[in-house]
Formats: structure tokens, sequence, C-alpha cells
């Protein structure tokens, strides 16, 4: 019997059927992700939004240090695991470089299929003299803001969370800048504007200013449709509970704006008028578990271990404070 054989009249168009074959299925499999994409990134964040824990956080470099101790190295591992913001400022991420800090917390979410949240922090005039004094002047910090936006806008999918400049509005009036300060962040709402991002402006907290006031302070930045919404209780100790009593009453006054609330230290809910590292507090509520309403979801915005600044004991603002990342993780590790 002579060997089977196919003359290259019938191998042509079976080789052209496969490959319309294939191409059909890249289309097909290209439409779905498309639209996977699009479903994740234009949706808010909510509660059982799944965010990165950034893979460059301080707390990650603590827990691989060889001269820390066992339980400062534990400490480190467990805030390193946790979901939390990342935050830019010009002193770490200066102009030229934060294009690629935030470029690197989007490779890391696109990987894990996840969200991630930054806190832009390099406002001029920052603390208004306070421990975490700095920031740029406003042409440097409009350059800084642009570089942000740029690499946010290269993200288009992946889901983005933006909280810009905690305490620039709430402090405000006492720095006698609100008229400068509202122009600022008008600015750089629209500087960090792109698909997939979700920009939150300061909120202050329940214990501050009082709903009142900081709704008029919001309103002054004039960015109503622009941003979804403010933070509270960011880098402070305020109780859950309080929080989303306070963001209730502040939305109310805002036409339904929504909010993201900080837990990352609320855990022992005492609120201390010593906002700067008081001793006795612990880690609250993990990201993504609590929402209603009118609070998209509770975050944790400020990196527990972090320095609020030189009291208590602890080095400068920002700084990793192993004393306070053992204290802070007590009973939750």
């Amino acid at each position: 019997m002579s060997p089977s054989f196919r003359s290259p009249r019938v191998l042509v168009p079976l080789a052209l059927a496969a490959l319309v074959a294939v191409v059909a299925v890249i289309v097909v499999v290209g439409v779905v992700v498309g639209r996977w994409v699009h479903e994740i990134t234009a949706r808010p964040p909510a509660v059982g939004t799944t965010f990165i824990a950034p893979d460059i956080s301080e707390a990650a470099r603590a827990a691989s240090d060889d001269d820390a101790t066992d339980a400062e190295r534990a400490a480190a591992a467990f805030l390193a695991s946790q979901p939390t913001a990342y935050w830019l400022t010009p002193e770490r991420h200066p102009a030229g470089e934060v294009g690629e800090t935030v470029g690197a917390l989007a490779a890391q979410a696109r990987d894990e299929r996840a969200a991630f949240a930054v806190v832009v922090y390099g406002l001029p005039g920052r603390d208004c003299g306070g421990h975490s004094t700095g920031g740029l002047d406003p042409d440097a910090y409009a350059d800084w803001v642009g570089e942000i936006g740029a690499a946010l806008d290269t993200a288009r999918d992946v889901q983005k969370v933006v909280v810009l400049e905690p305490d620039g509005l709430a402090l405000a009036p006492e720095c006698g800048l609100v008229e400068e300060r509202t122009a600022l962040l008008r600015d750089a709402v629209g500087a960090l504007q792109s698909p997939g991002t979700w920009i939150y402006l300061d909120g202050g907290h329940s214990d501050w200013l009082g709903p009142e006031r900081m709704a008029e302070l919001i309103s002054a930045v004039d960015v109503a449709g622009q941003v979804r919404g403010f933070a509270t209780n960011v880098s402070n100790y305020q109780a859950i509970a309080d929080e989303f009593a306070y963001a209730h009453e502040l939305s109310d006054l805002l036409d339904g704006m929504h909010a993201v609330v900080d837990t990352s230290r609320s855990g022992a809910g005492t609120a201390p008028a010593d906002w700067c590292n008081p001793p006795g507090q612990r880690v609250g509520e993990v990201s993504g578990e609590y929402g209603d309403d009118v609070v998209d979801a509770n975050l944790w915005l400020k990196p527990p271990g972090e320095s609020d600044g030189p009291c208590h004991g602890g080095p400068e603002a920002g700084a990793w404070w192993a004393d306070a990342a053992v204290a802070l993780t007590e009973g939750a590790r």
C-alpha cells in the first residue's frame, strides 16, 4: 500500500483554516480581557477591592534587615504583607524618578491583578512648619505632579487610588494659605486625572475642623465631578465608627461626595489629643473590610511603623521606627 499523501492544494487551505482559528481565539481572548480590564478600572474602590502590599515599602526593607531583632523583623514582615498605600514625596522620589516609582507600583498591581494606592505629599509649605515640613515651590510642584499624572495615565489597565495632600486643606486656615492651596490642588487634580484613577482630597478627621468648615475648604477647590471624594483620618488615630459618622456628615454637605477612611492605626480607638506617635496605639481594620453608601472602603493610608516625627522618642517624620512597628502590631501578628 502506498503511503498516505496530501497534495499542496489540500495542505494550504488547511493551514489557512488553522491560522484563521488561532486568530479568532486571540481576538476573543483580547475582547474578554479588555472587557475585564475596563470593568475593573471603571469601578471605584469598594469593600473587597484587593490592593497591593508594595514590594518597595519601608516595612518590606525592614523585614530583611539582618541587624534587626526577631521581634522587629516579625513586625515588619507582618506590616509588609498588608495592603497599604505608598507615599510619594519629593524628598524620596524627586522629579525624574517619581514616575518610575509609580510605574513599579503599577507593574506589581498588574502582576497581582490588584489595585494600588498612592499618597501624593509634596505641597508647597507642607505641614506649615510642623514635623513634616518641606515640599516644593509652586512651579516645581506642578512639574512633579505632572510626572506622577503621566505615569498614572500609562497604567490605564490598573485601578488606582490617589489621596492628594493629607492635611493640605485642613491645615490651610491655620497657615493662612487657603487661596494658594486650593488653587494648587485644583491644578494638581487636573494633572492627575486619567482612566482608572480615583482621586480623594484631604478631608481632615472627626476631631478637627468640623464638617461645615471642612466642606467649605473642599468646595473651594472647585473640582466637583473631577474627584471621587475625600479621605479622612490620614495619619491619625480616630476610631472607625467616628470616622464613618463624620464622613456621612461631610458628604451630606458636599452633594453626596464619597470617602475613604484611613484605619491603619485606629485599632485602639483612643484618639489621643497628642497625634504625634502617641503610645498605646494598634493597627486597625485591614484595607477593604468596611464601607457603605458613602465610604467606598477603609484603607491603610499611613504605613504603620513610619514615624509621625521626632516625638515620644521617634525619628524624623516618615522614617522607619522599629519600636513603633512592634508596638502597633502587638496582638495582630
